[in-house]
């Protein structure tokens, strides 16, 4: 860990000025390749199927990229082990660089879908490196605003990511997208050993759980498979499946010698399980955005582009507020931002449910933006401070970069979870639009509401540091 030494409150002028600049470009850019890709081909894929066929496996596209992120996420922590923060993050984006290429040469959707499928897991070690090597790349007092940098590239990929793919798509290129983001992570792969500390390396291979992977990784595939199969009564039992799966993975988890998470999230009074809950949440809540562009066009008439840009306003919400929300340092504040982050987002779903109208005028569909925003400024609000406090849960390093990594296994689950359930509500109100709308938006503000009572229940198990911690001190 760099040693705090510069006096003052934390800056954004510190994080990027000369001393630190390289390595928040290349933690905040592995996370922002990964976050793009996840809706980058789903803009390329129409006119992808259109050369090289393959239109049944369509849906398969985001749960393949969504079940190897998972699994490589959770496998970070002992990647670091074996080959430090540089072998590592070099790993990570030749893994990437691989995919993409597949992605851009294939011949057909089967070998699209494998490239798929090894970009995803790529991305999945970048994004997870991220949260896990900024304990080691940053100083403490650094944390929250590396947080906030590297949180702030999820939204940004959400919105950079449809239309970097309807630009290429636009112009038949599709290929060259994936080309794109190959010379991309090729770039980084150079400048990593240039910007970040090698970091501690092992020559004893930590062995790998197994069982907690599989769990995991049906659990993926189940939810994943919510979006895919067709009538409502599969996608609940598919959710069902998934639920059973997670609460095995638990309860699996508590007892055995070999996990993924921390042991610490399973000691009792610990925060750390409730600080996951809350991530989790809100995270949840960002899968609202996949079909806010569907209830633009087909409830207030608007054209793809300008629907497009109004499910963009929830990560552009999250992206701003918390550059500003980083800002906080005082622990009476630090714990009412994690409370008001989950009612805020909950209370934007709310408010936003309540102005659906068949044929909505003009005017109540300008409404939508400022709403949507401040739902997704409530994640903005709460996110880097959990992030903070997962990595400060423990003083073991070994654990603490565990629990640094799971941030991103929390996270990606959580939004393939959301995903699935948002379609199971549009169907639920399936034939009525309006309805759909409605079922998924206070659906969803009542599961997000849940996270002010994880929130307040983390704030409550939580113990004080010395003073002298900073930006992020957990509270009793």
């Amino acid at each position: 860990m760099i040693p705090d030494s510069t006096p003052g409150p934390p800056s954004w002028r510190e994080l990027l000025g000369p001393q630190h600049l390289g390595a928040a470009i290349v933690l905040a850019g592995g996370v922002l390749v990964g976050a793009v890709n996840i809706y980058l081909a789903s803009s390329l894929l129409p006119t992808a199927v259109a050369d090289i066929g393959g239109a049944g496996f369509y849906a398969w596209n985001m749960t393949i990229y969504l079940v190897t992120m998972v699994i490589a996420t959770m496998l970070v922590s002992r990647l670091l082990a074996r080959w430090g923060n540089v072998g590592a993050y070099r790993l990570g984006f030749a893994v990437f660089l691989v995919g993409s290429l597949a992605c851009a040469a294939s011949p057909a959707m089967p070998v699209l879908l494998a490239g798929r499928g090894v970009q995803g897991f790529g991305a999945g070690v970048l994004s997870g490196l991220g949260f896990a090597v900024i304990r080691s790349a940053l100083p403490r007092r650094l944390w929250t605003r590396g947080n906030a940098l590297m949180s702030a590239m999820y939204g940004v990929g959400n919105f950079v990511g449809p239309a970097l793919g309807g630009l290429f798509a636009q112009f038949g290129s599709w290929r060259l997208a994936f080309v794109a983001m190959a010379v991309i992570a090729a770039a980084c792969c150079v400048v990593v050993p240039r910007v970040l500390p090698r970091g501690e390396r092992s020559d004893a291979r930590a062995p790998v759980p197994a069982v907690s992977l599989l769990l995991v990784t049906a659990a993926t595939a189940a939810v994943g498979l919510a979006g895919v199969l067709p009538g409502t009564l599969a996608m609940v039992g598919s959710i069902v499946v998934t639920l059973l799966l997670v609460a095995v993975f638990v309860a699996y988890e508590r007892r055995s010698e070999l996990r993924v998470f921390p042991r610490t999230t399973y000691q009792a009074g610990s925060p750390l399980k409730w600080i996951y809950l809350t991530l989790g949440l809100l995270a949840f809540g960002v899968a609202v955005e996949s079909f806010v562009p569907l209830f633009g066009q087909q409830l207030g008439g608007l054209p793809p582009l300008a629907a497009g840009l109004f499910g963009a306003a929830i990560s552009l919400g999250w992206s701003l507020t918390q550059l500003g929300s980083s800002s906080a340092t005082r622990e009476r504040t630090v714990r009412r931002l994690r409370i008001i982050g989950p009612l805020l987002l909950a209370s934007g779903f709310l408010l936003q449910g309540l102005l659906q109208r068949e044929d909505t005028p003009t005017w109540l569909v300008l409404i939508w933006v400022p709403v949507l925003f401040i739902a997704g400024s409530g994640i903005g609000l709460a996110y880097p401070h959990l992030s903070v406090a997962a990595m400060s849960s423990t003083p073991d390093p070994e654990e603490g970069r565990r629990a640094a990594a799971a941030i991103a296994t929390v996270t990606s689950l959580s939004i393939a979870f959301g995903t699935a359930v948002a379609g199971v509500l549009v169907n639920l109100g399936d034939p009525s639009m309006l309805d759909s709308a409605r079922y998924v938006l206070f659906g969803f503000a009542i599961i997000c509401a849940i996270g002010a009572i994880t929130a307040r229940a983390a704030n409550r198990s939580s113990r004080p540091e010395p003073a002298d911690h900073t930006p992020l001190q957990q509270g009793s």
